[in-house]
């Protein structure tokens, strides 16, 4: 009933891994590392900017490689996501928990880039900030927000994932194939 497509599995499954677990270590060991050596705001500030920093690359490698894996198995999937009911609707769902979460991970880097700058001692940085006055209480406290958000919403990412995955057993398949005949059937049966 299913092919193997274990290269976008790993995909999927590794840049995920990293997504939610990266994150999940900037918001609980950078921030509390940042907040127990720095001493003042702009000192924790600046080492939390430069721990997010360092990962944002790697972060957004994860991403790229989770989104193809994600966009692959999709394809791959597309007959039995049309086919075996529940598997579009956990889809559906795992796509917009996908979109929170890259929104959240784009609104936290924007933040902290903000922040960054706010803390430097760059003249560069300086000026910068200048250009964009920030609340950086205010920032600080969306920051901390989006920062959980994160690993929140890539955990409910990869509860549907394990969803997903007991539904490609294949005796679920068979049942839910079956119920989505009986439900078009019976729908049919209504109109006509």
């Amino acid at each position: 009933m299913s092919e193997r497509n274990t290269g976008l599995r790993s995909m999927h499954d590794l840049g995920l891994a990293a997504w939610f677990g990266g994150s999940l270590m900037g918001a609980v060991g950078v921030n509390s590392a940042a907040q127990a050596e720095g001493g003042t705001w702009r000192n924790t500030a600046r080492i939390a900017s430069a721990g997010w920093a360092k990962w944002t690359p790697v972060n957004a490698a994860a991403i790229a490689v989770h989104l193809v894996g994600s966009s692959g198995l999709l394809a791959a999937n597309a007959a039995r996501v049309a086919t075996q009911q529940g598997v579009a609707a956990s889809t559906i769902a795992k796509t917009a928990l996908t979109g929170a979460a890259l929104a959240a991970t784009a609104y936290a880097r924007i933040l902290g880039k903000k922040i960054e700058l706010a803390s430097s001692d760059s003249p560069d940085d300086v000026e910068k900030a200048a250009q964009h006055p920030l609340d950086t209480d205010q920032a600080q406290q969306h920051l901390a927000c989006m920062q959980w958000a994160v690993p929140a919403l890539t955990g409910g990412l990869i509860v549907l994932n394990a969803l997903h995955g007991e539904q490609q057993r294949p005796a679920e398949q068979i049942r839910g194939m079956l119920r989505r005949a009986r439900s078009q059937a019976s729908h049919w049966a209504v109109m006509h």
